[in-house]
């Protein structure tokens, strides 16, 4: 009996030949701490470290055959050298200026980098303060509607594009107001007939989405908001086979719940109580002191132990389960945010326990490696004929708080499956056998 499966024909996929353009969305403290790293990866000043993409490995065949490829030399991924950025904010400040402001990296990176970070000038951001209440952009776009702005995007894109060969857009700004679905965002025409008017709805964040796809290229939702994961966006997505995937990067206190609530499930131990707060001090924590977006991150955050434990099938265990979230805005802190956990769990004959956990996490340094892998494999999912048309980019869970899926599928959360499911997906498209972990093959 074998422990792997056959994946048949690898799929077609188009060389990661010439320039890759990485389009931001927000020139804060995660996205230049993306690109500042990858031109110090790039300078040999320091290694991706935290990015699967650059120093991950994925296992081929048996565990004795020890072949075990890095996967930036086994999938085609486009090479750091050939990556461009450009973005849009609602600053002014170039990005060596906005990384300066942020205070993730140090003053000594930071020198090294600044002929090359002062280069890349931010165009002015789709910005209503509306969405975002706690900031006030001075350096934004006008227009007599929405869909005019979603014009000057387009525009913007095709004039980026004539300078390199392909393009990624990746939401990296802030958290938008809370808000769910409605009839605009049923159908292409819907939401065209929305942009017209300008229908409240319709988030800046979703202007940017839909400017991208209109142009077929790929976008990647990092934070909570309502961005693509709607039907409009959805069909717009296959129908110019533009992949798209979200949302809201999986960094501190979120990762560490989607690896302990697999482990307590997996021994059957019971969770009555979750409770986590976080303190931070960067613009994020400034933008999540307002409730409505907070409102917005915390759906985003609750939404893990439910599909993780599925009370549904362990009532004993998790039917009631209370899970409680707190962000609090905390200037001293700056970027590196604390994530507190008090978990209350309970084990044989319901004898009860507790586990605390601390996380003083930097949540730039968190996110910039994530960023890095959706953009470079969304750029491979495009040019990978099997993947560009379905839409939605569900092996990319594995970085994403609440995770993008087909319509009415529930989300992956476990965080080994979602790495399963990634890996599999690429050996899937190259023609190897799928790691299954039977292993019986080993005891013939």
């Amino acid at each position: 009996m074998s422990s792997s499966q056959q994946s048949g024909q690898k799929t077609a996929i188009a060389p990661a030949t010439g320039k890759l353009g990485v389009m931001v969305v927000g020139l804060g403290a995660v996205a230049t701490t993306f690109i500042a790293g990858v031109e110090a990866v790039r300078r040999g000043l320091a290694k991706p470290i935290g990015s699967l993409t650059q120093m991950g490995t994925i296992r081929l065949g048996k565990r004795t055959d020890g072949n075990a490829p890095l996967i930036r030399d086994f999938v085609p991924l486009a090479s750091l050298d050939d990556l461009v950025f450009t973005g849009w904010d609602i600053f002014e400040d170039n990005v060596y200026e906005a990384a300066a402001h942020a205070k993730v990296l140090d003053n000594e990176t930071l020198a090294a980098l600044k002929p090359y970070l002062e280069t890349i000038k931010p165009m002015p951001a789709v910005f209503d303060q509306h969405y975002v209440k706690r900031l006030n952009g001075t350096h934004v776009k006008t227009g007599k509607n929405k869909m005019d702005l979603v014009e000057q995007v387009r525009a913007e894109i095709r004039a980026f594009r004539k300078t390199v060969d392909r393009v990624v857009v990746i939401w990296c700004g802030s958290t938008e107001i809370f808000l769910e679905p409605t009839a605009v965002h049923q159908s292409i025409a819907a939401f065209e007939q929305g942009l017209v008017a300008s229908d409240p709805s319709i988030a800046p964040s979703q202007i940017y989405a839909w400017a991208a796809l209109s142009e077929g290229v790929p976008f990647a939702n990092g934070a909570p908001n309502l961005t693509v994961d709607f039907p409009a966006a959805i069909e717009l997505s296959r129908k110019n086979n533009a992949p798209i995937t979200g949302k809201d990067f999986k960094t501190g206190q979120t990762f560490m719940k989607t690896v302990l609530a697999p482990a307590f499930k997996a021994r059957m131990l019971g969770v009555s109580g979750w409770y986590s707060t976080n303190i931070l001090g960067n613009r994020d924590g400034e933008v999540l002191d307002d409730p409505e977006s907070f409102k917005t991150k915390e759906e985003s955050k609750l939404g893990v132990l439910d599909y993780i434990l599925q009370p549904e099938l362990y009532p004993d265990l998790y039917k009631d389960i209370y899970h409680k979230v707190r962000i609090n805005y905390y200037p001293p802190r700056g970027d590196n945010k604390e994530g507190w956990d008090n978990i209350d769990i309970f084990g044989w004959l319901g004898y009860p326990m507790q586990i605390k956990v601390d996380f003083l996490c930097r949540d730039s340094i968190l996110a910039a490696p994530i960023a890095l892998d959706l953009v470079l494999f969304l750029d491979l999912a495009q040019r990978t004929q099997q993947l560009a048309s379905i839409g939605v980019q569900e092996w990319l869970s594995f970085y994403w708080k609440s995770p993008q899926t087909a319509p009415d599928l529930y989300p992956e959360h476990d965080l080994f499956i979602q790495s399963m499911k990634l890996k599999n997906t690429l050996r899937h498209i190259m023609g190897h056998e799928l790691i299954t972990h039977l292993g019986l093959e080993y005891y013939d």
